[in-house]
């Protein structure tokens, strides 16, 4: 089932494996991913339906934004990934993180 699928998906699988190894690592780390992932169903669950997608978009948004507060170890190959991202990304990098 994971070999259908990558090969549906190909074209926005391959921009992956461009990535360096410890970049790659940071953006599969799947646990904090997942727990997002379940914050972010309970909430559209638990409100059932919403009026319109900016309604969705707002509540998603705030539920983003009090995640991100609940966020206080960086993953331990950041150090690596962050120099990597500022290779590839330069400046955009840079103003990224000063903001």
């Amino acid at each position: 089932a994971i070999g259908q699928s990558w090969r549906r998906a190909w074209q926005e699988v391959i921009p992956f494996f461009a990535f360096p190894g410890d970049v790659r690592r940071i953006i599969y780390t799947t646990n904090a991913i997942e727990a997002l992932n379940s914050k972010l169903r309970r909430a559209v669950r638990a409100r059932g339906h919403f009026p319109n997608d900016e309604a969705a978009a707002k509540l998603l948004y705030l539920i983003l934004n009090r995640s991100e507060k609940e966020w206080v170890m960086p993953a331990r190959e950041w150090t690596m990934a962050k120099a990597q991202f500022a290779v590839m990304f330069g400046d955009r990098f840079v103003r990224a993180m000063a903001a």
